[in-house]
């Protein structure tokens, strides 16, 4: 009798609450880039056109009750190769909440939207919520081999449920790049209150946000500028806004303003997030997600500085004019 072929990749988690709102942080493109490790698992979504933004979800192994990878044999005793494909974001996201898992992003954002908000009203469950009844639950996320569906089994009350997803082959860009040792500044700070910015920000509909960081005052400045006005947040250099602030020059940058609105979703659940700028321009925004009962989750958002079109036609028009004389 043949011995039983192991999978590739089988996970299991007590609850999906957490995978779930991690993921839909980054539920932008059709597409996800999906990367197994014996770490975790990498979820990467990006603007493939102009590859402007990048998004990465880390889903760490200490998520999981239970994580084992078994990577084939490699041929002529290279190291084996790490599984890479993609799969549709939004069609896990689904099946992640197929039984109406608690999903405490969801219930933030809506507390923000609340014209009557107020500190006594903290958004408790439902008392007919999973959570409330103290039903438990399992979701099970499965590889066998090399171009297998990725199966997702969620059990809950007796109930069973399996998904496959459809993987496609990996068409993985290359990261864009973040210069570490050409650092221009560093910045620490509550993820609130960069949301909040953010916030201030947006009812002006701007097609391109400005960050600008110095050594005097304002250390740190968000600007937008759009058809609706402009405004601007100035965030002062106390430790009770800006937890670390380092800088080696004045540095300034325009990026596209719906990307990085694409990111509060990730700043709701964030509690902290670190700003940096390289000397090429690159903006690394790292945000730190608490887990319950766990290490804190990362999410890596990467943005390359806004190139408009006047810009790219002003060139133009210069180098034909300089080739005339």
């Amino acid at each position: 009798m043949a011995p039983e072929t192991r999978p590739i990749f089988r996970a299991v988690a007590t609850s999906t609450r957490p995978l779930y709102q991690l993921l839909r942080c980054i539920n932008f493109a059709p597409r996800v880039h999906v990367q197994i490790t014996e770490e975790g698992i990498r979820f990467q979504a990006d603007n493939s056109r102009v590859m402007q933004g990048m998004r990465v979800v880390f889903l760490d192994k200490v998520l999981f009750s239970a994580f084992a990878v078994n990577l084939p044999a490699s041929r002529d005793g290279e190291e084996p190769e790490h599984p890479n494909f993609q799969i549709p974001l939004s069609s896990l996201l689904e099946v992640l909440q197929i039984f109406g898992a608690v999903d405490n992003a969801t219930r933030a954002q809506r507390a923000e939207q609340d014209p009557y908000r107020s500190n006594l009203r903290n958004y408790r469950p439902d008392a007919f919520s999973n959570q409330a009844l103290g039903i438990s639950g399992t979701c099970t996320l499965l590889y066998a081999e090399e171009g297998d569906p990725f199966k997702i089994t969620i059990e809950e009350a007796g109930v069973k449920t399996t998904a496959g997803l459809t993987t496609y082959m990996p068409e993985l860009p290359d990261d864009i790049p973040f210069d570490r040792d050409d650092l221009a500044f560093k910045i620490i700070m509550q993820s609130r209150s960069l949301l909040d910015s953010i916030a201030e920000i947006s009812p002006t509909a701007p097609l391109k946000l400005t960050i600008t960081v110095s050594k005097t005052s304002p250390f740190l400045s968000l600007s937008g500028t759009g058809d609706l006005g402009s405004s601007a947040v100035d965030f002062a250099r106390g430790r009770e806004l800006l937890e670390t602030f380092s800088i080696s020059e004045r540095w300034s940058q325009s990026y596209r303003f719906d990307f990085i609105k694409n990111a509060t979703e990730a700043m709701r659940i964030a509690s902290k997030v670190s700003l940096r700028g390289d000397g090429q321009g690159v903006l690394s925004v790292q945000l730190m997600v608490e887990m319950e009962g766990g290490k804190p989750s990362f999410m890596d958002f990467r943005f390359v500085p806004f190139v408009s079109h006047d810009d790219e036609d002003d060139d133009d028009e210069r180098g034909a004019s300089d080739r005339s004389e």
